[in-house]
């Protein structure tokens, strides 16, 4: 079965910055939480960390994207699950999120956008080729998945490398 992407993206007034990941994980219920929704997934505990705040829900993640002017986005668009896993490399028959991406970067002053893995930096190499050819003053970061089959970091080192290039915490 075909399944189209549940949330589109999360873009704030004025971004300038985007991290893109690959595809909503299926919890158990076959339910889609919000970006990185998997209870396995670490990029929220690393936002936590990074940020040094409880991100307890929805709106608290939206008020500390919407705050330091990071977007949220996927590279697919459309996938089909090979035996309902939340695997990227189980995920066939792609449509790419050209046209939501490509509009961000329209949109918005971007300076930076983050991989979530070195898989989705690939498929934007690949994919995304124009977009990369018609920004090019947009620095390109590939940060470590936050999945916790990327075990040869420990989240702690994530967390640092996370620290080290995301935007620095605003109180406001």
């Amino acid at each position: 079965m075909i399944e189209t992407h549940p949330f589109g993206s999360f873009v704030p007034n004025d971004a300038q910055y985007l991290i893109l990941g690959s595809f909503p994980a299926k919890t158990k219920e076959n339910f889609y939480k919000w970006f990185y929704g998997s209870n396995r997934n670490q990029f929220w505990q690393i936002m936590e960390n990074v940020y040094d705040l409880k991100l307890s829900d929805q709106n608290t993640k939206e008020d500390l994207f919407t705050k330091h002017k990071i977007a949220l986005a996927d590279v697919i668009h459309k996938t089909q699950r090979v035996n309902n896993s939340n695997l990227d490399i189980n995920l066939i028959n792609r449509t790419y999120n050209l046209t939501g991406v490509s509009e961000i970067l329209k949109n918005n002053k971007i300076k930076k956008i983050f991989f979530t893995s070195r898989h989705v930096e690939n498929i934007f190499h690949r994919h995304f080729k124009s977009l990369v050819q018609k920004y090019p003053g947009i620095a390109l970061i590939t940060l470590p998945s936050p999945s916790p089959r990327y075990a040869s970091l420990t989240i702690s080192n994530k967390i640092e490398v996370y620290k080290k290039h995301l935007p620095k915490y605003r109180s406001y």
